[in-house]
Formats: C-alpha cells, structure tokens, sequence
C-alpha cells in the first residue's frame, strides 16, 4: 500500500456531531495476547484492537509456537501450550514498545535463545532498566547499548525471589515482569523504589489481565506485588474501548462544540488515560497546571487543545514522554510554535503552552512533523479543526494505534486536502 506524505485539513466551520467508536484499548489487547500465548489451551479475546503493533505482538507469539485465528475484525481466538518456543529468527516489533518490553521479559520463559529486536525508532528507546531487572533474577539477558536489540538466553527458572525496579520508570518494565513472573518456577516479589511512582493505573490493567487468565498476584503494600507461579490458564477475555483514542474525540467535541456519542459512558473506562476526560470537559477553562504523570498518553491530546484555552496551561509530571515513539516533549513543542511562535516553551522536562483562543479562525499554514508518532499526529489534527492550514506529515502512522482515525473525523464531517 502506498503511503500518504501528508495531509492537510480543511477546519469544518461547524460542531462535530454524530458516532464514533473508538478501537479496542492497545494496552489490554497485548496484555491479553501475551497472557493468552502463554496459557495452556484455547482463549478468545473479543473487543480487541487491530493495528501494527497488535499485529507485531501476534506475530511475535505465532513465531513462538502459538497459534493465533481472527475470524473477525476484532477478535483474536489464541491457543498456547503453555510454553513458548525459540523462535528461528529474531523477533522484529517496529516501534511497537509494549510488545518489545513485555516480549523481552517473557522470553525469559523460553527454553532457548530469543533476540527481541525493532526499529530504528525502537533501537533509540531505553531498555536496560528492564535487562538489569531481569538480571537479579539471574536471568542471562544482554543489551549492549542499553535499547534493542536484546537478546535473552532462557531457561525459565529463576535464581532470586525478589526485584527491584525504579518506580518513576516506565510502567511497561513494571507489567512486563509481573506477567514474565508468573510463568516462573518460585514465588517473586516485585517491588518499586524511588521518590516517584510512575503509572499506576496501568500496573492495575496489568495484574486485573493476569488475575483473569489464572494469576495470582497479590499487592502486599503499596509498592511490592507478591506473584505466585502458577502459569497462565485460558479464558475468554473482553476488551474494552481504548480510551486514549477515546481523548482524541473527547477533545474535537469540546472544541467543535459539537456532541459525539462513543458508545460507550465516559465512565465505563478502566484505563489511566481516561482520568483525561475530567480536565478535557473543563475546556476552555482547563487547569492551570495538569499532571500527566497518570495519563501520559493523553497528554499530547490536552496541550494541542490548551493552544486554543483562556488561559495558559503547564504540564508537569511527564518526562517520561521524552523517551515514548518520539520526543513527545520536543515534538509538541516544535509542533505548536510551527503553527505560532512563542506558543509552546519547554521547561526542563515540563510544558509551558502559552493559549490563545484567538487562533481559532485563523489562516496559519503549518506542516505538522509527526515523527512517525501516532498520538503526535492525532493531536495535531485537533488543531486542524480550527485553524486552517495545518498540514499532517507522514498521517499513516496512526495505524500504529488507530488505523481508522481520518475516516472516524471524515464521518463526522472533517475534510482533507493535498493527499500526496
């Protein structure tokens, strides 16, 4: 398929009204997946999300020994052995995080050689908190710069009952050792150390997954998970709606003034990232200062949006996004000042966007460098429904997450131009 260069938005001069459904969660369906390929038996997981990097996770666990069907469009039926197998040939996961983090701790499970490998996008993302973690348990795990290429040497047995990880580090080394842990040979405890804690909300969708595929794992104090080895068993396993594309539609809602029914209350979301509805609904009355430390995924979704608040909008908490697909931090930046100046200041690992509700009806022509970043490119297309000129570079990346985004706005009425 020939990819699009870009494109350019044309603002739709009316609220955006109508349906629009979200894909499944990208954070549950390669939770489920993974704990699926390592149960024993037949799973069928519903709901699910269907994009590049589900496709890399699936395609991974099938290289591994597991079968995976999808009779429909969201769905994936799974059936593992119980155990993975040495792949023939390094797992390739482009730019896909959550599979490369969780993969490279599960291979620890395999009898055999695993190299867990990615892009160039993928190969300039941190990975040694995760190695020097897996290595306390004397795992045989190497990653010579410190990003993938990684390649583990399993045998899935642990020679320790106890891991420390900086808890202020990303939430995927967290979950990719609880899930690695219960498909061990002893009881593991996994305990946080630091002044911060990084996502918690997501270490809950981790253990809630697990819990539902035979786990057991037990939160023993706010800082330490006890998980048993008890192996993985199959389950049917329903996926909900992924609530940071759901930020996206919250966002052109508000800003269009428009009503959008997603099917699904806003309220109903068990993810971290929906905690961003609460601020989003506020608009253009946003809070001063907005902690994206328990929502970092929509906080790309909020600072486009706080370019058209009443009020200037500072972001704290969020320097983990420095080390996410891209910069997220540079890239919102360089974004926002593309379209006016002065609009957006980074200060240290925090954002400073300097709003301005008189952009809205302004002609600024400004190409948009995603970074290949999905939640990049998503974000400024918000900013495409009230300012004309904003141009899309490299708009097909949201396939990484949301395959159907230009079509889910184009049916609520936005237009495009100049697809190159």
């Amino acid at each position: 398929m020939t990819r699009t260069a870009k494109l350019t938005i044309t603002p739709p001069g009316r609220p955006l009204s109508g349906r629009a459904m979200p894909p499944g969660s990208k954070s549950i369906t390669n939770r489920a997946l993974l704990l699926a390929g390592l149960a024993k038996g037949t799973s069928r997981l519903t709901g699910a999300l269907k994009s590049d990097d589900t496709r890399y996770m699936a395609e991974a666990l099938r290289a591994m020994g597991v079968a995976i069907d999808e009779p429909d469009d969201t769905s994936f039926v799974v059936t593992g052995s119980g155990r993975l197998l040495a792949p023939k040939a390094p797992l390739f996961l482009g730019n896909a995080g959550t599979a490369t983090r969780f993969l490279t701790a599960a291979a620890a499970l395999v009898d055999g050689t695993v190299i867990v490998d990615g892009d160039e996008h993928m190969r300039k993302r941190p990975i040694g908190p995760l190695v020097e973690a897996m290595r306390t348990l004397g795992i045989d795990v190497t990653a010579e710069t410190g990003y993938p290429p990684v390649t583990v040497r399993g045998t899935g047995r642990f020679e320790a009952d106890r891991i420390l990880i900086d808890g202020g580090l990303s939430s995927q080394y967290v979950s990719a050792l609880l899930m690695m842990a219960a498909g061990g040979d002893r009881p593991v405890d996994i305990e946080l150390v630091g002044e911060d804690i990084g996502a918690l909300g997501y270490i809950d969708l981790t253990t809630a997954a697990m819990k539902a595929f035979g786990a057991k794992v037990e939160k023993t104090s706010p800082v330490i998970w006890r998980v048993e080895p008890t192996g993985y068993r199959a389950a049917d396993f329903i996926i909900e709606p992924d609530a940071s594309a759901a930020t996206y539609l919250w966002a052109a809602e508000v800003l269009s003034g428009g009503r959008i029914d997603l099917g699904v209350p806003n309220d109903a979301f068990t993810q971290p990232d929906a905690k961003a509805y609460e601020a989003i609904a506020k608009f253009p009355h946003l809070p001063a200062e907005i902690d994206g430390s328990q929502m970092q995924d929509a906080v790309p979704t909020i600072a486009v949006l706080a370019a058209f608040n009443e009020t200037p909008v500072h972001f704290v908490g969020i320097a983990n996004l420095r080390v996410k697909e891209c910069d997220r931090i540079r890239a919102l930046s360089t974004g926002l000042n593309n379209i006016r100046a002065g609009l957006a200041v980074e200060d240290g690992d925090d954002l400073i966007v300097h709003s301005d509700p008189a952009l809205a009806g302004q002609t600024l022509p400004a190409e948009i460098d995603s970074f290949a970043d999905h939640r990049i490119a998503m974000s400024f297309a918000l900013a495409g429904l009230k300012i004309d000129g904003i141009t899309i570079l490299d708009p097909d990346c949201v396939g990484k997450t949301f395959p159907a985004y230009w079509r889910t706005l184009a049916a609520l009425g936005v237009t495009y131009q100049d697809q190159d």
